[in-house]
């Protein structure tokens, strides 16, 4: 892609979420939440794969329903109350179309079936983005919405997302779609606590941010795309295959990596308001998305190919990527849970 498109596309991304993040006014965000849709299918049908305009095409419509019912939502409430202020929704109707609207546009189960589908067809570069800065702006207006809310509206599509997630990549063997339901199943955390603690919601997207980055920046420096493909990593380069098994591992929620973190204190707090079953049910739900984070890293470090290899042996040539970020988030992702107790007097 052009360099110069690539920066107005880009520039145009960072517009939007910052737009929706400054607005006070319904309709001002939810011009940003379109900037950001507009900008991104561009840099998602730039291959022009049928596969790559397929998937563009998917994102285009679901984007477009869920900005249709926030505009529902928002005159819908200025018609009943007078007011298009984002912490004054109020009525019922209006909160429910607005936080389902919102739903659709980050992937919460059960209005999810759109993300396993659109990441698959897409660039690895492009599927990080979706899956780390496009969820921003959304979560920005449910923060807001948040006390508005039925609670048991918001336990329940989070318990449903992390069951979903588990469930969902438990037989998948295409590693975008691994990161999909991955994905589905880290929203169903972030959306269950935040309503009792929203500075633990921000603690776990960010985590997640950067063990995702991690996972997907590797992914593309070593083209790989299916859990096949994984196994001849380790000739290629066992050092990065190594740090890429912790940072599923992190992904997962195992001590003493970063993602279990937010977990940890995800479940700490769920006891604290009193709900142990909801507590106990977020627990289990994370062991079914640790096994195929587990049979991921089986496959890179304890499997080899027979003779007959299926698929194209990777040559042994030096990378021309830029390996700082991987780095960076690699380390973020592995090193941070003994500053759990200097982040929680922070966000205290």
């Amino acid at each position: 892609m052009n360099p110069y498109v690539l920066t107005i596309l880009l520039s145009s991304l960072g517009l939007g979420t910052t737009l929706t993040f400054a607005s006070s006014h319904w309709l001002l965000a939810w011009m940003g939440l379109e900037v950001n849709t507009l900008a991104i299918l561009p840099l998602m049908a730039q291959h022009h794969h049928p596969r790559a305009v397929e998937a563009t095409t998917k994102y285009f419509l679901t984007q477009a329903t869920a900005a249709a019912m926030i505009l529902f939502a928002s005159t819908t409430n200025a018609w009943l109350i007078g007011e298009w202020d984002i912490n004054n929704l109020s009525h019922p109707l209006a909160t429910t179309v607005a936080i389902a609207a919102l739903a659709l546009k980050i992937g919460l189960a059960p209005v999810h079936f759109w993300m396993p589908e659109v990441l698959q067809g897409l660039d690895l570069l492009t599927g990080l983005i979706l899956s780390t800065w496009q969820k921003l702006a959304p979560f920005a207006l449910i923060m807001q919405l948040a006390p508005a809310i039925d609670p048991m509206l918001l336990t329940m599509l989070g318990l449903t997302s992390t069951l979903v997630g588990g469930w969902g990549g438990l037989n998948q063997t295409q590693l975008r779609k691994i990161l999909a339901y991955s994905s589905i199943a880290h929203m169903g955390w972030m959306i269950v606590i935040l309503q009792y603690a929203p500075q633990l919601t921000l603690l776990a997207l960010g985590t997640y941010i950067f063990m995702t980055s991690a996972a997907f920046l590797t992914l593309k420096l070593s083209s790989t795309t299916k859990i096949g493909t994984l196994t001849m990593a380790w000739s290629k380069s066992p050092i990065m295959v190594a740090t890429t098994a912790l940072v599923l591992l992190s992904l997962g929620g195992l001590p003493p990596l970063t993602g279990f973190m937010p977990k940890w204190l995800i479940l700490q707090e769920l006891a604290k308001q009193g709900l142990p079953l909801t507590a106990t049910v977020m627990a289990l739900a994370a062991l079914l998305s640790l096994y195929f984070y587990l049979r991921l890293c089986y496959a890179m470090t304890l499997t080899m190919y027979p003779n007959t290899i299926n698929s194209i042996t990777p040559w042994r040539t030096r990378s021309t990527q830029l390996t700082l970020p991987l780095a960076l988030t690699t380390t973020i992702a592995l090193g941070l849970l003994p500053i759990t107790p200097g982040i929680l007097l922070m966000a205290s």
